[in-house]
């Protein structure tokens, strides 16, 4: 596998632009001009961005469960293989009637009852996802479902780092002023893309949906996302993909044959995808916990993407963070994608793991490829 470089975009939230603000060598105060909820073009001074605050978080996933013993069915494999090699034991998978957009509602309700706050309250929905309902989209469907009628809307791709991206993206309509409370909604049906057959893939994904609630800070509080770090690599892209036949397929032969553009099935290379997440993982982490002036005795919980058990042990060892302080869900959820890391800090939330103020090193890497690091205080 070829070696994954950067572009990357780290500093977003005070790094070197906002330096400039207080530097004799950038004299014109810089702003950011804004469209307000009223229509009235305002400015706004980049160096007195409000704070923004984590406050709910839900969760939604199907009923119908796929253990491993049940796959022993259609593929050759068994339960002791999968577990030993992924830490999974079960997948929760969407039934015939029930849709992605659906779930990401249940979750969104949830995380705005935890925040105490209304659909009314609700200014933008943020959707990371790879599997919308709807190929244009599914964010206005959930906005839809919720009747948050004050909400604009809009879907999110970044795959398994989606999450970590969409809650970036937040964070700067909140801090600027532009929205006071956001949904950010990790959702994906990843079993519309696996191949049954294939025994390298089918056996890792789940559906599921997460969501979090982020809201501008009362005057004079910080901003809760205290680092980031991300990254992107479109050379790694053959180690993971699903093409779509109607843009990277088959190329115009007839107008029947428009008819069967469809997404292809997930295809990995599992080792190379290995051997990236470990790598990544901690660099993006490490690089976030610099911009916050924080260290890894800091963090109080790892919330990071749950693809696969090795991987979260593998990445924590090189943090040097100790298995008790890593959630995971992954034997209950397998990987959901960009659900994942909201479908995890839902749990633990609501378990009294994560406790107010805790510090959180949160991560996602995935297809792109894509890897991206947030480090967050959580309320």
């Amino acid at each position: 596998m070829q070696s994954f470089s950067n572009t990357s975009s780290s500093g977003l939230l005070q790094g070197t632009h906002r330096r400039c603000f207080t530097s004799s060598k950038c004299p014109q105060r810089p702003v950011l001009r804004l469209q307000s909820t009223a229509g009235q073009p305002r400015q706004v001074a980049a160096d007195a961005m409000v704070g923004c605050k984590l406050v709910g978080v839900g969760s939604s996933v199907p009923a119908t469960v796929l253990s491993n013993t049940d796959m022993e069915k259609f593929v050759e494999t068994n339960d002791d293989w999968i577990a030993t090699r992924t830490g999974i034991k079960r997948r929760h998978i969407l039934a015939e009637g029930e849709t992605m957009a659906g779930h990401a509602a249940e979750a969104c309700r949830k995380a705005m009852e935890m925040a105490s706050v209304s659909a009314a309250d609700i200014n933008m929905v943020i959707m990371a996802t790879s599997t919308p309902d709807d190929a244009f989209g599914s964010a206005c469907q959930v906005q839809a479902a919720l009747g948050a009628k004050n909400a604009v809307a809009f879907d999110l791709t970044a795959a398994c780092s989606g999450f970590v991206l969409a809650l970036v993206t937040a964070a700067q309509f909140v801090r600027t002023g532009t929205a006071k409370h956001v949904l950010v909604v990790g959702a994906d049906a990843m079993s519309r893309l696996v191949d049954w057959r294939d025994r390298g893939t089918c056996i890792l994904f789940g559906d599921g949906c997460g969501a979090v609630v982020v809201t501008a800070a009362p005057d004079g509080e910080s901003c809760s996302l205290l680092g980031v770090d991300m990254h992107s690599d479109g050379n790694g892209q053959k180690s993971l993909h699903a093409m779509y036949s109607g843009c990277g397929g088959k190329p115009f032969q007839d107008a029947d044959a428009s008819r069967d553009a469809s997404y292809g099935n997930v295809h990995m290379a599992g080792q190379d995808v290995f051997k990236f997440a470990v790598r990544s993982v901690p660099s993006v982490i490490d690089a976030a916990l610099k911009q916050a002036q924080l260290s890894t005795d800091d963090v109080d919980w790892l919330v990071m993407h749950q693809a696969n058990q090795r991987i979260l042990d593998a990445a924590a060892q090189r943090l040097g963070l100790p298995a008790e302080r890593v959630v995971s869900n992954l034997a209950e959820y397998g990987n959901t994608s960009a659900a994942s890391i909201p479908l995890a800090l839902d749990e633990a939330v609501r378990a009294g793991k994560v406790k107010q103020g805790d510090v959180l090193a949160m991560a996602g890497f995935g297809a792109g490829l894509t890897w991206a690091g947030a480090i967050v205080r959580w309320g």
